[in-house]
């Protein structure tokens, strides 16, 4: 059954309480692992995850499809970009051909596979779009570069393009697919993690040239690095994870860019745990990140933090009108609906 929870937090933003709408797997229909969420408007959504799932809802949350691409039951999606409600793109993460992207033009009636990874080695990590043309997908390194290729015909066909080398342990996070940020009509930074590593690298000129700056997130393990990256502006960023083995401990889980990512800081205070995913919600002008131990915000462009649930979720997607949902473990799904002011 459908279960609500009003989340309180004290703000100078809001006089009044966040309201979180929480659906059950008896309402999502499915208890796959959600990896991807894709906020459209305040009633469309699409979301994905493991068993070649994705799930969709037209009404706010009311009702929500489950379904799979046939052929593709075994898939992880890992990732989910929707254009608009009806043209949708899938990217699954896993070892060679198990890494794809698919699409669909009619809101998942049909779907056509784009690309499916050739090389071994291969392990798509996070796929987002400037436009309905030009995309850009990132996954782990191939021949000692991260494997980073782009599109500029829709997904149609797609160019491998040569970051910086990678470190040898170096590699990125399918964890929420925001290991990669775009901005504008030619800009993107991805994140990466491992053993030695969490870096951040950047390009302007969407993926033909790169540049790569190394930042204060741990990097002690293999589970540990920078799970997310989100851009307010050109120059305002954050950067977000830990160690996803050890989802409570805060160390070194989050830093901030005020140059466009050429340089990183530890603020004051920082998130309640491991984080895989961190969101700006321009209409509120609110930060916030999540994981499997809990969510916080903040008001004040990530210098102090505020948790505000305990509950287990790996992405998060808002709209630029303030529409946010969240995806979570078991099917886990919830909507935050900022208050009427």
């Amino acid at each position: 059954m459908k279960r609500f929870a009003t989340l309180c937090f004290a703000t100078s933003l809001w006089a009044h309480a966040l309201l979180a709408q929480f659906w059950d797997p008896e309402i999502s229909n499915t208890r796959a692992s959600l990896r991807g969420i894709s906020a459209v408007d305040s009633n469309t959504a699409f979301a994905s995850g493991s068993a070649g799932t994705w799930v969709a809802t037209r009404d706010g949350g009311k009702t929500w499809r489950a379904s799979q691409i046939p052929g593709a039951e075994a898939l992880d999606f890992r990732g989910i970009r929707a254009l608009d409600a009806r043209t949708v793109y899938l990217m699954s993460a896993g070892p060679g051909d198990k890494s794809r992207i698919y699409k669909t033009l009619d809101a998942g009636e049909h779907w056509t596979l784009l690309l499916t990874n050739s090389h071994p080695k291969g392990f798509f990590d996070s796929l987002a779009f400037w436009d309905a043309l030009h995309g850009i997908v990132a996954g782990d390194p191939v021949e000692g570069r991260a494997d980073i290729r782009t599109t500029d015909d829709g997904g149609a066909t797609w160019t491998r393009r040569e970051p910086p080398a990678a470190l040898p342990e170096e590699g990125a996070f399918a964890a929420s697919n925001t290991c990669l940020a775009l901005w504008g009509r030619s800009e993107v930074w991805f994140a990466t993690g491992g053993i030695g590593a969490g870096r951040v690298f950047h390009s302007t000129d969407a993926g033909r040239t790169w540049t790569v700056a190394g930042t204060p997130i741990r990097n002690d393990s293999a589970g540990a690095g920078i799970f997310s990256i989100a851009f307010r502006d050109a120059n305002h960023g954050i950067i977000a994870g830990g160690d996803y083995g050890k989802d409570k401990e805060d160390r070194q889980n989050l830093a901030l860019t005020a140059d466009g990512g050429r340089t990183w800081t530890q603020p004051a205070s920082r998130p309640a745990g491991y984080r895989s995913a961190v969101v700006y919600m321009a209409s509120e002008k609110l930060w916030l990140a999540t994981g499997t131990s809990g969510s916080d915000t903040s008001t004040d462009d990530g210098k102090t933090w505020k948790a505000f649930d305990s509950g287990a979720f790996n992405a998060m997607s808002f709209t630029q009108e303030g529409a946010g949902w969240a995806v979570g473990p078991q099917g886990r799904i919830a909507r935050f609906v900022p208050p009427a002011r």
